[in-house]
């Protein structure tokens, strides 16, 4: 009885889930959204919603909890909550920009990372079997990073602003916000995770003086995104030192100790990360260390996946999608994640379907378009217009469709709850379940003569994606959702 009662409750949680979500949309609230070619969030009244036309359907299966956890002075990372239920399919939605010549500290998390390179280059580098790598992205890479593996990202465009889409898996997250970041070195207010022990333990497990642990670990910057080359800037590199200096002298982790003088070079400190690293790494002491020598052990990590080098999974005269599974980029089976990126022309449709395997959450790109979803019971759930920027999310089981604007492409990219062949189950089309299906039973289930039934089934010759309505008639999903 226990089983059947919980069973039941199931499905009566999740619709008191949505319909709580409906209740909270009546007063305006201000959005945030990814601006078109702009890369940035940028607050809106989601009464007004987008092109000048009513939010009034945005609906339930729209996100707009969004949170700024990062704003430092290279950039910024937003972040969209997704729906807690069911718990298996539960992810956030990170968005990232970064400034040219920036970088992203180095840090590790407590989710697995998929990042998506929506525009600009970057490089990153993680830990993968006890060894940096290091790999440059371009637009349209797939890059996954596992929990708990210390990262950092370098914008890498000649003057282009970098802008990442990321999925973050909130399964193993430790429940203290969207996601947790651990800084290994310092992030403005937030300091290295290794500044919270005793001096005496790090000179111990460092093997070095306190004067040289100061020099690095009162060091202030301007947040975990900041401004970064490879090369020293003499006048602004200056002024920073020199403040840095002053703060030290005052600064109470200093507690006693004596640094080599000639390491100052005139008062400035020169002691690079990489050498006192070396030294607690490696077990040699400190100054035995090279700075800046990278271990020569060669490791292989897999390389990114990039959406735009590969076939699409399906492709017609009215538009594409890749998808991509643990099949395709074994890294996303760590994870239990999948890949798509759908790109529709003008007033073409992704016919309804329904995916048996996994919740999706989506991004939309480009363009403009309609999102339909539809409640188990046959009635509409939601019929909302979207632009760039806005998050939707389908879960599992529940028929939806998408129709781009008839003003130009619509263009989306998202990730699915399940790193398996999803194999997504069309319900119109010439593909379709009841195309598959079709014979007396499925027409008995109508209460239609089965010729009548067949000739309705098989009247669209087209699969997956569909052909723009004419003009002159109103579009499906306008038809259905004034029925």
């Amino acid at each position: 009885m226990t089983g059947r009662r919980v069973a039941t409750m199931a499905p009566l949680f999740m619709l008191l889930l949505l319909l709580t979500g409906s209740s909270a949309m009546g007063a305006p609230r201000h959005r945030e959204r990814w601006e078109e070619g702009e890369g940035e969030w940028r607050p809106e009244e989601e009464g007004k919603g987008g092109g000048g036309e009513p939010a009034a359907g945005k609906g339930l299966f729209v996100l707009d909890k969004v949170e700024k956890v990062v704003d430092s002075e290279g950039g910024q990372v937003h972040v969209v909550r997704g729906q807690p239920w069911p718990p298996a399919s539960f992810m956030h939605i990170g968005f990232i920009t970064m400034e040219p010549k920036t970088l992203f500290v180095p840090q590790y998390m407590d989710s697995n990372l998929i990042l998506f390179v929506q525009r600009g280059e970057v490089k990153v580098g993680w830990i993968h079997k006890d060894e940096l790598v290091e790999k440059k992205l371009k637009m349209g890479d797939v890059l996954h990073i596992d929990a708990g593996s210390t990262f950092y990202m370098v914008n890498t465009g000649e003057g282009q602003r970098l802008q990442v889409i990321c999925s973050i898996d909130a399964s193993d997250s430790a429940g203290f916000g969207p996601y947790q970041s651990f800084y290994l070195g310092g992030a403005g207010k937030q300091v290295s995770v290794l500044g919270g022990f005793y001096p005496t333990i790090l000179t111990t497990a460092f093997n070095t003086t306190y004067d040289e642990l100061a020099r690095i670990f009162t060091v202030k910057s301007g947040g975990p995104i900041v401004f970064y080359t490879n090369t020293t800037e003499s006048g602004r590199g200056d002024k920073k030192r020199d403040a840095g200096e002053k703060e030290r002298e005052n600064d109470p982790w200093r507690i006693v100790g004596r640094g080599d003088e000639d390491e100052r070079g005139n008062g400035q400190w020169t002691w690079p990360w990489r050498k006192l690293m070396g030294g607690f790494v490696g077990g040699a002491p400190s100054n035995a260390a090279e700075p800046n020598k990278k271990s020569d052990k060669t490791v292989s990590a897999p390389d990114p996946y990039n959406l735009f080098d590969h076939d699409p999974s399906f492709e017609n005269d009215y538009g594409w999608s890749v998808s991509i599974d643990k099949h395709d980029y074994e890294p996303l089976g760590h994870s239990d994640i999948g890949v798509y990126l759908v790109n529709l022309t003008a007033g073409s449709m992704m016919a309804p379907h329904v995916n048996p395997r996994a919740t999706e959450y989506g991004v939309v790109l480009s363009g403009e378009g309609d999102i339909q979803v539809v409640f188990p019971n046959g009635t509409l759930a939601m019929s909302a217009q979207v632009r760039p920027g806005d998050v939707f999310w389908i879960p599992r089981y529940f028929p939806f469709a998408q129709v781009a604007s008839r003003t130009g492409p619509f263009e989306f990219f998202g990730f699915t709850t399940s790193a398996r062949r999803n194999r997504p189950q069309f319900l119109v089309g010439a593909t379709s379940v009841l195309r598959t299906m079709l014979g007396p039973e499925l027409a008995a289930s109508f209460g239609v003569p089965e010729e009548e039934l067949r000739e309705v089934v098989q009247a669209q010759k087209e699969a997956v994606i569909l052909p723009p309505v004419p003009e002159k008639e109103p579009t499906v999903i306008r038809q259905v959702a004034k029925e």
